[in-house]
Protein backbone atom coordinates (compact mmCIF):
# COMPACT_ATOMS: atom_id res chain seq x y z
CA UNK A 1 0.00 0.00 0.00
CA UNK A 2 1.30 3.67 -0.99
CA UNK A 3 1.66 6.35 1.98
CA UNK A 4 -1.41 7.90 0.58
CA UNK A 5 -4.28 5.68 0.81
CA UNK A 6 -6.87 6.84 -1.79
CA UNK A 7 -9.97 5.20 0.03
CA UNK A 8 -9.67 7.07 2.95
CA UNK A 9 -12.49 9.84 3.50
CA UNK A 10 -9.47 12.51 3.95
CA UNK A 11 -8.81 12.35 0.73
CA UNK A 12 -11.72 12.81 -1.12
CA UNK A 13 -13.67 14.94 1.28
CA UNK A 14 -13.10 18.07 -0.92
CA UNK A 15 -14.92 17.14 -4.01
CA UNK A 16 -17.69 15.01 -1.62
CA UNK A 17 -18.59 18.35 0.19
CA UNK A 18 -18.35 20.43 -3.26
CA UNK A 19 -20.19 18.06 -4.48
CA UNK A 20 -22.87 18.15 -1.38
CA UNK A 21 -22.84 22.04 -2.63
CA UNK A 22 -23.59 21.44 -6.16
CA UNK A 23 -26.52 19.24 -5.52
CA UNK A 24 -28.02 21.34 -2.94
CA UNK A 25 -27.82 23.79 -6.04
CA UNK A 26 -29.52 21.53 -8.67
CA UNK A 27 -32.65 20.50 -6.45
CA UNK A 28 -32.76 24.24 -5.25
CA UNK A 29 -33.47 25.05 -9.15
CA UNK A 30 -35.84 22.27 -9.65
CA UNK A 31 -37.85 23.22 -6.91
CA UNK A 32 -37.27 27.07 -8.02
CA UNK A 33 -38.51 26.33 -11.38
CA UNK A 34 -41.54 23.75 -10.40
CA UNK A 35 -43.18 26.35 -7.20
CA UNK A 36 -45.00 28.91 -8.42
CA UNK A 37 -45.03 31.53 -5.69
CA UNK A 38 -41.16 30.60 -5.03
CA UNK A 39 -40.85 31.93 -9.02
CA UNK A 40 -42.90 34.40 -9.03
CA UNK A 41 -40.98 35.89 -5.72
CA UNK A 42 -37.80 36.13 -7.92
CA UNK A 43 -36.46 34.07 -5.41
CA UNK A 44 -32.48 32.97 -6.20
CA UNK A 45 -31.90 29.22 -6.53
CA UNK A 46 -28.77 29.78 -4.21
CA UNK A 47 -31.18 30.82 -1.58
CA UNK A 48 -33.30 27.83 -1.80
CA UNK A 49 -30.27 25.50 -2.20
CA UNK A 50 -28.69 27.29 1.16
CA UNK A 51 -31.78 26.08 3.50
CA UNK A 52 -31.73 22.55 1.82
CA UNK A 53 -28.56 22.14 2.19
CA UNK A 54 -28.71 23.23 6.20
CA UNK A 55 -31.53 21.11 6.69
CA UNK A 56 -29.34 18.11 5.43
CA UNK A 57 -26.40 19.32 7.19
CA UNK A 58 -28.42 19.06 10.48
CA UNK A 59 -30.08 16.09 9.38
CA UNK A 60 -26.31 14.66 8.84
CA UNK A 61 -25.04 15.69 12.36
CA UNK A 62 -27.87 13.98 14.51
CA UNK A 63 -28.03 11.26 12.24
CA UNK A 64 -26.34 9.02 15.03
CA UNK A 65 -28.86 9.99 17.81
CA UNK A 66 -31.44 9.37 15.38
CA UNK A 67 -30.44 5.66 14.95
CA UNK A 68 -29.67 4.86 18.07
CA UNK A 69 -33.49 6.01 19.48
CA UNK A 70 -35.12 3.90 16.70
CA UNK A 71 -32.16 0.81 16.88
CA UNK A 72 -31.65 0.59 20.40
CA UNK A 73 -28.48 2.44 21.11
CA UNK A 74 -26.68 0.48 17.53
CA UNK A 75 -24.75 3.06 15.20
CA UNK A 76 -21.89 1.64 13.06
CA UNK A 77 -18.57 3.35 13.10
CA UNK A 78 -19.50 4.61 9.49
CA UNK A 79 -22.68 6.63 10.50
CA UNK A 80 -20.88 8.15 13.85
CA UNK A 81 -18.13 9.06 11.81
CA UNK A 82 -20.24 11.84 10.15
CA UNK A 83 -21.01 13.67 12.67
CA UNK A 84 -17.37 14.39 13.10
CA UNK A 85 -16.94 15.66 9.34
CA UNK A 86 -20.15 17.94 9.83
CA UNK A 87 -17.69 20.16 12.36
CA UNK A 88 -14.95 20.21 9.56
CA UNK A 89 -18.08 20.40 6.99
CA UNK A 90 -18.61 23.56 8.80
CA UNK A 91 -14.70 25.07 8.45
CA UNK A 92 -14.92 24.38 4.47
CA UNK A 93 -17.94 26.30 4.17
CA UNK A 94 -16.73 29.29 6.16
CA UNK A 95 -13.72 28.86 4.19
CA UNK A 96 -15.84 28.85 0.66
CA UNK A 97 -17.57 32.26 1.87
CA UNK A 98 -14.78 33.88 2.38
CA UNK A 99 -12.82 33.44 0.02
CA UNK A 100 -15.66 33.29 -2.96
CA UNK A 101 -16.64 36.96 -1.81
CA UNK A 102 -12.81 38.13 -2.90
CA UNK A 103 -12.26 35.64 -6.10
CA UNK A 104 -16.03 36.86 -7.38
CA UNK A 105 -14.85 40.98 -6.64
CA UNK A 106 -11.28 40.38 -8.36
CA UNK A 107 -13.49 39.34 -11.78
CA UNK A 108 -15.74 42.20 -11.63
CA UNK A 109 -12.88 44.76 -10.81
CA UNK A 110 -11.21 42.79 -14.36
CA UNK A 111 -14.24 44.30 -16.25
CA UNK A 112 -14.34 47.16 -18.60
CA UNK A 113 -16.35 50.55 -16.46
CA UNK A 114 -15.66 52.20 -19.89
CA UNK A 115 -18.24 52.13 -22.91
CA UNK A 116 -16.00 51.17 -25.75
CA UNK A 117 -17.50 53.50 -27.89
CA UNK A 118 -17.73 56.88 -26.07
CA UNK A 119 -15.23 55.94 -23.26
CA UNK A 120 -16.75 57.15 -20.71
CA UNK A 121 -17.72 55.47 -17.52
CA UNK A 122 -21.19 53.53 -18.26
CA UNK A 123 -23.80 54.81 -16.02
CA UNK A 124 -23.50 57.33 -12.86
CA UNK A 125 -20.60 55.61 -10.99
CA UNK A 126 -20.09 58.56 -8.03
CA UNK A 127 -23.58 59.20 -7.93
CA UNK A 128 -24.70 55.72 -7.37
CA UNK A 129 -21.39 54.83 -5.22
CA UNK A 130 -22.45 57.57 -2.61
CA UNK A 131 -26.15 55.83 -2.61
CA UNK A 132 -24.52 52.46 -2.01
CA UNK A 133 -22.64 53.91 0.86
CA UNK A 134 -25.03 56.48 2.49
CA UNK A 135 -27.45 52.91 2.66
CA UNK A 136 -24.76 51.27 4.36
CA UNK A 137 -24.87 54.54 6.64
CA UNK A 138 -28.18 54.59 7.31
CA UNK A 139 -28.42 50.93 7.96
CA UNK A 140 -25.47 50.64 10.03
CA UNK A 141 -27.40 54.06 12.45
CA UNK A 142 -30.65 52.04 12.29
CA UNK A 143 -28.75 48.70 13.04
CA UNK A 144 -26.89 51.01 16.10
CA UNK A 145 -29.85 52.23 17.35
CA UNK A 146 -31.58 49.02 17.39
CA UNK A 147 -28.51 46.69 19.91
CA UNK A 148 -27.48 49.46 22.03
CA UNK A 149 -31.33 49.92 23.69
CA UNK A 150 -31.84 46.48 23.62
CA UNK A 151 -28.43 45.67 24.56
CA UNK A 152 -29.64 47.02 28.16
CA UNK A 153 -32.25 44.93 27.97
CA UNK A 154 -30.57 41.67 26.85
CA UNK A 155 -27.27 40.81 27.71
CA UNK A 156 -26.68 39.05 25.09
CA UNK A 157 -27.06 41.88 22.83
CA UNK A 158 -24.19 43.84 21.73
CA UNK A 159 -24.36 47.04 21.72
CA UNK A 160 -22.05 47.48 18.75
CA UNK A 161 -23.44 44.17 17.06
CA UNK A 162 -26.04 46.83 15.29
CA UNK A 163 -23.60 47.26 12.72
CA UNK A 164 -23.64 43.93 10.89
CA UNK A 165 -26.99 45.14 9.66
CA UNK A 166 -24.85 46.54 6.54
CA UNK A 167 -22.80 43.96 6.37
CA UNK A 168 -25.53 41.23 6.14
CA UNK A 169 -28.30 44.10 4.10
CA UNK A 170 -25.93 45.98 1.92
CA UNK A 171 -22.99 43.51 1.52
CA UNK A 172 -24.50 40.14 1.57
CA UNK A 173 -23.37 36.82 3.53
CA UNK A 174 -19.56 37.29 2.28
CA UNK A 175 -18.88 40.33 4.48
CA UNK A 176 -21.87 39.05 7.29
CA UNK A 177 -19.63 36.45 7.87
CA UNK A 178 -16.44 37.81 7.72
CA UNK A 179 -17.31 40.60 10.14
CA UNK A 180 -19.43 38.20 12.44
CA UNK A 181 -16.59 36.08 12.73
CA UNK A 182 -14.64 39.27 14.02
CA UNK A 183 -17.42 40.09 16.71
CA UNK A 184 -17.51 36.99 17.45
CA UNK A 185 -13.57 36.50 18.16
CA UNK A 186 -14.45 39.85 20.26
CA UNK A 187 -16.40 38.54 22.44
CA UNK A 188 -20.24 38.87 20.56
CA UNK A 189 -21.14 35.29 21.19
CA UNK A 190 -23.06 34.03 17.92
CA UNK A 191 -21.46 36.79 16.08
CA UNK A 192 -21.19 35.03 12.79
CA UNK A 193 -24.26 33.05 12.69
CA UNK A 194 -26.31 36.86 13.76
CA UNK A 195 -24.50 37.98 10.86
CA UNK A 196 -25.52 35.16 8.42
CA UNK A 197 -29.26 35.39 9.66
CA UNK A 198 -29.21 39.40 8.92
CA UNK A 199 -28.45 38.54 5.31
CA UNK A 200 -30.39 35.64 5.33
CA UNK A 201 -33.60 38.03 6.39
CA UNK A 202 -32.83 40.35 3.93
CA UNK A 203 -32.73 37.88 0.76
CA UNK A 204 -36.39 37.61 1.40
CA UNK A 205 -36.75 41.74 1.70
CA UNK A 206 -35.04 41.93 -1.74
CA UNK A 207 -38.08 39.12 -3.16
CA UNK A 208 -40.75 40.29 -1.42
CA UNK A 209 -40.69 43.66 -1.56
CA UNK A 210 -38.88 44.37 -4.52
CA UNK A 211 -41.32 41.86 -6.51
CA UNK A 212 -44.68 44.05 -4.39
CA UNK A 213 -42.78 47.45 -6.02
CA UNK A 214 -42.41 46.02 -9.32
CA UNK A 215 -46.21 44.80 -9.27
CA UNK A 216 -47.46 48.20 -7.69
CA UNK A 217 -45.83 50.18 -10.54
CA UNK A 218 -46.60 47.95 -13.36
CA UNK A 219 -50.50 48.15 -11.52
CA UNK A 220 -50.04 52.15 -11.86
CA UNK A 221 -49.23 51.91 -15.59
CA UNK A 222 -46.14 53.18 -14.94
CA UNK A 223 -44.05 50.25 -16.28
CA UNK A 224 -45.04 46.89 -17.76
CA UNK A 225 -43.38 43.39 -15.88
CA UNK A 226 -42.15 40.88 -18.54
CA UNK A 227 -42.01 36.97 -18.47
CA UNK A 228 -38.59 36.50 -18.96
CA UNK A 229 -39.08 33.07 -19.39
CA UNK A 230 -40.68 34.04 -22.35
CA UNK A 231 -38.62 36.12 -23.73
CA UNK A 232 -35.33 36.65 -25.58
CA UNK A 233 -32.78 38.01 -23.33
CA UNK A 234 -30.02 40.04 -25.40
CA UNK A 235 -27.16 40.77 -22.92
CA UNK A 236 -25.29 43.87 -22.71
CA UNK A 237 -21.74 42.25 -22.29
CA UNK A 238 -20.41 40.85 -26.12
CA UNK A 239 -19.40 37.29 -25.91
CA UNK A 240 -16.11 37.89 -27.63
CA UNK A 241 -14.86 40.78 -29.41
CA UNK A 242 -12.45 40.87 -32.32
CA UNK A 243 -9.42 42.12 -30.45
CA UNK A 244 -9.10 39.48 -28.15
CA UNK A 245 -7.06 36.12 -28.25
CA UNK A 246 -9.01 32.99 -29.81
CA UNK A 247 -11.49 30.80 -27.68
CA UNK A 248 -8.44 27.88 -27.91
CA UNK A 249 -5.37 28.05 -28.71
CA UNK A 250 -2.17 26.99 -26.80
CA UNK A 251 -4.17 27.93 -23.40
CA UNK A 252 -7.95 27.65 -23.22
CA UNK A 253 -9.40 31.58 -22.97
CA UNK A 254 -11.35 30.31 -19.64
CA UNK A 255 -7.91 29.55 -18.05
CA UNK A 256 -7.12 32.50 -18.87
CA UNK A 257 -9.08 34.47 -16.68
CA UNK A 258 -9.00 32.05 -13.85
CA UNK A 259 -4.71 32.29 -13.90
CA UNK A 260 -5.18 36.18 -13.73
CA UNK A 261 -8.15 35.91 -10.91
CA UNK A 262 -5.79 33.52 -8.44
CA UNK A 263 -2.70 35.53 -9.24
CA UNK A 264 -4.17 38.71 -8.49
CA UNK A 265 -6.02 37.36 -4.97
CA UNK A 266 -2.09 35.60 -4.15
CA UNK A 267 -0.35 39.49 -4.85
CA UNK A 268 -3.23 41.19 -2.39
CA UNK A 269 -2.47 38.34 0.27
CA UNK A 270 0.84 38.72 -0.08
CA UNK A 271 -0.07 42.02 0.52
CA UNK A 272 -2.42 42.08 3.38
CA UNK A 273 0.37 39.45 4.97
CA UNK A 274 2.95 42.30 4.69
CA UNK A 275 0.70 45.02 6.01
CA UNK A 276 -0.29 43.15 9.57
CA UNK A 277 3.04 42.35 10.08
CA UNK A 278 3.94 46.18 9.97
CA UNK A 279 1.01 46.64 12.43
CA UNK A 280 1.71 43.78 14.60
CA UNK A 281 -0.88 42.90 17.77
CA UNK A 282 1.21 45.21 20.55
CA UNK A 283 -2.25 46.81 21.82
CA UNK A 284 -6.25 45.86 21.12
CA UNK A 285 -6.63 48.90 18.19
CA UNK A 286 -3.29 47.41 16.27
CA UNK A 287 -4.92 43.65 16.95
CA UNK A 288 -8.09 45.60 15.91
CA UNK A 289 -6.80 46.61 12.98
CA UNK A 290 -5.19 43.45 11.71
CA UNK A 291 -8.34 41.33 11.76
CA UNK A 292 -10.51 44.65 9.96
CA UNK A 293 -7.66 43.63 7.46
CA UNK A 294 -8.18 39.99 7.08
CA UNK A 295 -11.99 40.85 7.19
CA UNK A 296 -11.89 43.05 4.24
CA UNK A 297 -9.98 40.77 2.02
CA UNK A 298 -12.39 41.04 -0.76
CA UNK A 299 -11.61 45.30 -1.02
CA UNK A 300 -7.88 44.92 -1.49
CA UNK A 301 -8.47 41.71 -3.49
CA UNK A 302 -10.49 44.10 -6.26
CA UNK A 303 -8.16 47.09 -5.54
CA UNK A 304 -5.57 45.09 -7.02
CA UNK A 305 -8.22 44.09 -9.76
CA UNK A 306 -8.35 47.01 -10.85
CA UNK A 307 -4.53 48.09 -10.86
CA UNK A 308 -4.11 44.71 -13.12
CA UNK A 309 -6.41 46.30 -15.46
CA UNK A 310 -4.99 49.46 -15.79
CA UNK A 311 -1.77 47.98 -16.14
CA UNK A 312 -2.66 46.02 -18.57
CA UNK A 313 -4.06 49.16 -20.47
CA UNK A 314 -1.02 50.88 -20.19
CA UNK A 315 1.01 47.76 -21.66
CA UNK A 316 -1.43 47.47 -24.99
CA UNK A 317 -1.45 51.13 -24.91
CA UNK A 318 2.02 51.41 -25.33
CA UNK A 319 1.78 48.38 -27.93
CA UNK A 320 4.04 46.12 -25.88
CA UNK A 321 1.05 43.78 -25.87
CA UNK A 322 -1.76 43.42 -29.26
CA UNK A 323 -4.62 41.76 -27.99
CA UNK A 324 -6.96 41.56 -25.13
CA UNK A 325 -6.71 38.79 -22.61
CA UNK A 326 -9.43 39.52 -20.22
CA UNK A 327 -13.16 38.66 -21.63
CA UNK A 328 -16.29 40.51 -20.17
CA UNK A 329 -18.48 37.63 -20.69
CA UNK A 330 -16.71 34.67 -18.90
CA UNK A 331 -15.83 36.86 -16.01
CA UNK A 332 -19.52 37.36 -15.63
CA UNK A 333 -19.76 33.99 -15.91
CA UNK A 334 -17.00 33.10 -13.06
CA UNK A 335 -18.09 35.97 -10.63
CA UNK A 336 -22.05 34.01 -11.01
CA UNK A 337 -20.58 30.85 -9.86
CA UNK A 338 -18.59 31.92 -7.33
CA UNK A 339 -21.26 34.52 -5.93
CA UNK A 340 -23.84 31.39 -6.04
CA UNK A 341 -21.37 29.09 -4.37
CA UNK A 342 -20.82 31.67 -1.76
CA UNK A 343 -24.40 32.42 -1.09
CA UNK A 344 -25.04 28.21 -0.59
CA UNK A 345 -21.84 27.79 1.61
CA UNK A 346 -23.09 31.01 4.01
CA UNK A 347 -26.70 29.56 4.50
CA UNK A 348 -25.39 26.12 5.11
CA UNK A 349 -22.78 27.06 7.73
CA UNK A 350 -25.61 29.01 9.89
CA UNK A 351 -25.27 27.72 13.42
CA UNK A 352 -28.75 27.32 14.34
CA UNK A 353 -28.08 27.00 18.06
CA UNK A 354 -26.30 30.32 18.59
CA UNK A 355 -29.61 32.33 17.72
CA UNK A 356 -31.92 30.48 19.96
CA UNK A 357 -31.24 33.39 22.42
CA UNK A 358 -34.40 35.53 22.95
CA UNK A 359 -32.82 38.36 22.97
CA UNK A 360 -31.15 37.51 19.90
CA UNK A 361 -34.21 36.52 17.82
CA UNK A 362 -36.00 39.69 19.21
CA UNK A 363 -33.35 41.92 18.34
CA UNK A 364 -32.63 39.90 14.65
CA UNK A 365 -36.53 40.70 13.95
CA UNK A 366 -36.64 43.84 15.29
CA UNK A 367 -34.16 45.43 13.76
CA UNK A 368 -34.20 43.48 10.23
CA UNK A 369 -38.01 44.38 10.06
CA UNK A 370 -37.30 48.22 10.37
CA UNK A 371 -34.39 48.10 7.97
CA UNK A 372 -36.66 46.76 5.28
CA UNK A 373 -38.95 49.59 5.53
CA UNK A 374 -35.89 52.00 5.57
CA UNK A 375 -34.43 50.79 3.32
CA UNK A 376 -36.92 50.48 0.55
CA UNK A 377 -38.68 54.49 1.31
CA UNK A 378 -34.83 55.90 1.41
CA UNK A 379 -34.14 54.19 -2.33
CA UNK A 380 -37.69 54.95 -3.37
CA UNK A 381 -36.90 58.75 -2.55
CA UNK A 382 -33.73 58.89 -3.61
CA UNK A 383 -33.50 57.01 -7.30
CA UNK A 384 -36.03 59.65 -8.37
CA UNK A 385 -33.72 62.11 -8.03
CA UNK A 386 -30.72 60.60 -8.93
CA UNK A 387 -32.17 58.42 -11.70
CA UNK A 388 -34.66 60.40 -13.09
CA UNK A 389 -34.80 59.02 -16.71
CA UNK A 390 -34.75 55.42 -15.30
CA UNK A 391 -36.20 55.63 -10.82
CA UNK A 392 -37.91 52.46 -11.74
CA UNK A 393 -35.76 50.25 -13.30
CA UNK A 394 -32.85 52.18 -10.94
CA UNK A 395 -34.95 51.25 -7.68
CA UNK A 396 -35.60 47.26 -8.52
CA UNK A 397 -31.77 47.02 -9.19
CA UNK A 398 -30.53 49.06 -6.36
CA UNK A 399 -33.22 47.24 -3.26
CA UNK A 400 -31.99 44.01 -4.79
CA UNK A 401 -28.48 44.89 -4.16
CA UNK A 402 -28.69 46.65 -0.98
CA UNK A 403 -30.95 44.47 0.94
CA UNK A 404 -29.86 41.16 -1.04
CA UNK A 405 -26.78 40.72 -3.56
CA UNK A 406 -26.04 41.95 -6.70
CA UNK A 407 -27.91 38.90 -8.77
CA UNK A 408 -30.94 39.57 -6.59
CA UNK A 409 -30.93 43.18 -8.02
CA UNK A 410 -29.80 41.99 -11.74
CA UNK A 411 -33.07 39.91 -11.09
CA UNK A 412 -35.65 41.81 -10.15
CA UNK A 413 -34.44 44.49 -13.01
CA UNK A 414 -34.88 41.79 -15.94
CA UNK A 415 -38.39 41.51 -14.97
CA UNK A 416 -38.75 45.00 -16.23
CA UNK A 417 -35.60 45.81 -18.63
CA UNK A 418 -34.68 42.19 -19.72
CA UNK A 419 -31.96 43.36 -22.37
CA UNK A 420 -30.33 46.12 -20.12
CA UNK A 421 -31.17 49.23 -22.19
CA UNK A 422 -31.12 51.53 -19.18
CA UNK A 423 -28.15 52.37 -17.49
CA UNK A 424 -29.12 50.98 -13.80
CA UNK A 425 -27.23 47.27 -14.56
CA UNK A 426 -23.97 49.54 -15.28
CA UNK A 427 -24.52 51.69 -12.01
CA UNK A 428 -24.95 48.62 -9.97
CA UNK A 429 -21.10 47.62 -11.60
CA UNK A 430 -19.40 50.92 -11.37
CA UNK A 431 -21.20 52.25 -8.27
CA UNK A 432 -19.75 49.40 -6.33
CA UNK A 433 -15.85 49.97 -7.36
CA UNK A 434 -16.44 53.79 -6.40
CA UNK A 435 -18.52 53.02 -3.85
CA UNK A 436 -14.96 51.15 -2.34
CA UNK A 437 -13.34 54.28 -1.78
CA UNK A 438 -16.39 55.90 -0.49
CA UNK A 439 -16.78 53.11 2.26
CA UNK A 440 -13.52 54.04 3.89
CA UNK A 441 -14.92 55.36 6.74
CA UNK A 442 -17.08 52.37 7.80
CA UNK A 443 -14.33 50.12 7.21
CA UNK A 444 -12.43 52.06 9.88
CA UNK A 445 -15.34 52.58 12.19
CA UNK A 446 -15.82 48.49 11.97
CA UNK A 447 -12.28 48.00 13.01
CA UNK A 448 -12.73 50.02 16.49
CA UNK A 449 -16.58 50.13 17.16
CA UNK A 450 -15.76 47.07 19.43
CA UNK A 451 -13.10 48.15 21.22
CA UNK A 452 -13.59 48.66 24.80
CA UNK A 453 -14.67 52.05 26.20
CA UNK A 454 -17.85 54.00 25.80
CA UNK A 455 -16.10 56.39 23.64
CA UNK A 456 -15.35 53.83 20.36
CA UNK A 457 -19.23 52.76 20.25
CA UNK A 458 -20.85 56.22 20.41
CA UNK A 459 -18.06 58.21 18.71
CA UNK A 460 -18.53 55.49 15.87
CA UNK A 461 -22.35 56.27 15.96
CA UNK A 462 -21.89 59.47 15.61
CA UNK A 463 -19.44 59.34 12.67
CA UNK A 464 -22.20 57.39 10.43
CA UNK A 465 -24.34 60.20 10.84
CA UNK A 466 -21.61 62.72 10.33
CA UNK A 467 -20.85 61.02 7.02
CA UNK A 468 -24.55 60.10 5.98
CA UNK A 469 -25.41 63.67 6.13
CA UNK A 470 -22.27 64.87 4.52
CA UNK A 471 -22.60 62.05 1.74
CA UNK A 472 -26.51 62.88 1.40
CA UNK A 473 -25.41 66.14 0.56
CA UNK A 474 -23.22 65.60 -2.40
CA UNK A 475 -25.14 62.97 -3.62
CA UNK A 476 -28.62 64.86 -4.10
CA UNK A 477 -26.96 68.38 -4.92
CA UNK A 478 -27.81 68.52 -8.47
CA UNK A 479 -25.19 67.94 -10.77
CA UNK A 480 -23.31 70.27 -12.86
CA UNK A 481 -24.14 70.46 -16.74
Amino acid sequence: MTSLDNSAFSTWSLIIWFALLALAMLFGNIIRRKVGFLKKLLFPTAIIAGFLGLAFKYLAYYLPEIIDFFFNGYSNSFISSIKLNVIDFNIFLQQITYHSLALGFIAMGLKTAKDSKTNKFKGKPIKSGLLIVNSYLLQGILGLIFTIGLGYIFKSVAPYSGLLLPMGFGQGPGQANNIGSIFENNGFIGGQAFGLAISTIGFIWASVAGVYYINKRAKEGLLKRIDVDNKEVINSVEIETSEEIPVSEAIDKMSIQIIFIFVIYAVAYLFMKFITSLIGTSSNFTTSMVSLIWGFNFIFAMLFAILFKLGIKFIRKKGWMKRKYTNEYMLNRISGVLFDFMVVASLMSINIEALAETGLLVTLILMTTAAGFITYYYLSYTTKIIYPEYPHEAFATMYGNLTGTAPNGIALLREIDPNFETPAADNLVTGSSSAVMFGAPILLITGIIYLPGWYYLWGSFFLLIIFFVIFNYFMLKPSRK
